[in-house]
């Protein structure tokens, strides 16, 4: 039996945060939302004098005068951030990569539109449905923080391999360019210190009603396991945009304040992933072979791992005796699930009648696994090793997998996060 301790730790989800000033533009009409979809009405966009390209504005042009942060968001400047090539299923499939001339090191919102792998993913799984609409976004507003179940944004018909441009975080859906401080710029601006606040990033890192355990419910994980019981104050941003003293923009007139770097450093970041989690060994009784394994989250505000049901962490585990010769091999997955109950095999003949049945199927077919660990969670897991008499070293590592659903023997998309050990003693009649 695993003993859970639901509460929450001190780090945070993928802020989907901000970018230079910007205004809007005539958008084409949207598309009426998903059925069943919250929030069903579209905002009405207003068209901006100054950007009358609205969210399909490139972020280049920004760039022209906020240098610095373009170069965050377009080069991944000041981050460990890597793009590592993905496999789809099996190690004979073609490695999906960025665009030769993409940043290795980009924020992910610089490369949702070019970056291969949910590309490849919404044509594989979904039958080239639009599933990944927050890679390209229209204007919106910023949902209060009481909302109970989240829609997607609007996606915009044009210009969608610009990804999440600066216009898509800062365009309001009147017309403006909001951002946290007042200021005085060339294009109409609008102070909102919402800019700040993980609500900010709420529509494209959670999707509908809060389900523990689910894939895509960051922001409620955040709200209701660390926000909500008081574990902590940090927003999104405070995490995954660390700020700096600097200027939003390269003129001489322009002053210098606390400025969040334009990162969003996540899943990609060893320095971020690498945070989150400690793991305890334990020998809960002396010269028993049986020992503990805990596992906690102790550097997020939101599970761990969370967001895409693909990403799993491994704690890999073995027990070596003096001469190094490995005894007992153990190995437990973490990975949200992919709908509202556990991933189990035992549903497979009915994933075959699902419209989303690719996807589906891949999540059963691993079978049931370790829930993520929820903020600030510690789990307890138990492993009875065998060890006979003698003296043995338990060793265990945390591997993070961008994919868990390709061949286990790829290792390009995996990165080892942290190693553990714990000597200990077995004797016979203890």
């Amino acid at each position: 039996m695993h003993r859970l301790a639901v509460a929450a730790g001190t780090a945070f989800l993928l802020a989907l945060g901000a970018r230079a000033a910007l205004a809007q533009a005539p958008q084409p009409a949207a598309p009426p939302p998903a059925a069943g979809a919250a929030g069903a009405a579209a905002p009405t966009l207003t068209p901006s004098r100054d950007f009358p390209r609205g969210t399909a504005t490139p972020s280049s042009d920004c760039g022209a005068c906020h240098r610095a942060i373009y170069r965050e968001y377009a080069e991944g400047f000041g981050s460990d951030m890597r793009y590592p090539g993905v496999k789809l299923r099996t190690q004979g499939d073609k490695t999906l990569e960025l665009p030769a001339e993409t940043s290795v090191a980009a924020s992910a919102h610089a490369v949702a539109g070019t970056d291969p792998w949910p590309i490849h993913a919404r044509e594989a799984e979904e039958e080239g449905k639009k599933c990944n609409v927050c890679h390209f976004p229209q204007p919106f507003a910023i949902p209060e923080p009481t909302t109970l179940e989240l829609a997607k944004p609007q996606p915009r018909q044009e210009a969608q391999g610009e990804g999440i441009t600066c216009a898509a975080c800062h365009l309001t859906p009147d017309g403006n360019v909001r951002g946290p401080h007042r200021v005085e710029a060339p294009h109409a601006t609008v102070a909102d210190e919402r800019m700040s606040r993980s609500e900010m990033c709420a529509y494209c890192h959670a999707m509908g009603k809060r389900v523990p355990g689910k894939q895509t419910q960051t922001y409620l994980e955040w709200r209701d396991d660390f926000a909500g019981p008081g574990l902590g104050r940090q927003q999104c941003q405070d995490c995954h945009m660390p700020r700096t003293q600097r200027k939003t923009a390269e003129g001489p007139d322009v002053p210098v304040r606390a400025v969040a770097r334009h990162l969003w450093t996540g899943g990609h970041s060893g320095q971020r992933l690498g945070s989150a989690l400690s793991v305890v060994l334990l020998q809960p009784q002396k010269d028993r072979p049986d020992v503990e394994l805990h596992v906690i989250n102790v550097g997020a505000g939101h599970s761990v791992p969370t967001g895409s049901n693909r990403r799993a962490i491994y704690l890999q585990t073995r027990v070596v005796d003096r001469k190094g010769k490995v005894l007992a091999t153990r190995e437990w997955m973490f990975a949200p699930w992919y709908g509202p109950r556990p991933d189990d095999r035992a549903f497979l003949a009915e994933d075959a009648k699902r419209p989303d049945r690719i996807a589906a199927t891949q999540a059963d077919e691993q079978g049931p696994h370790e829930a993520p660990l929820r903020a600030g969670e510690e789990r307890v897991l138990t492993w009875q090793t065998g060890a006979r008499d003698g003296a043995y070293t338990l060793e265990a590592t945390l591997v993070y997998d961008l994919n868990r659903y390709n061949a286990r023997s790829f290792q390009g998309d995996q990165r080892e996060l942290a190693r553990f050990t714990l000597p200990f003693q077995v004797r016979a009649g203890r």
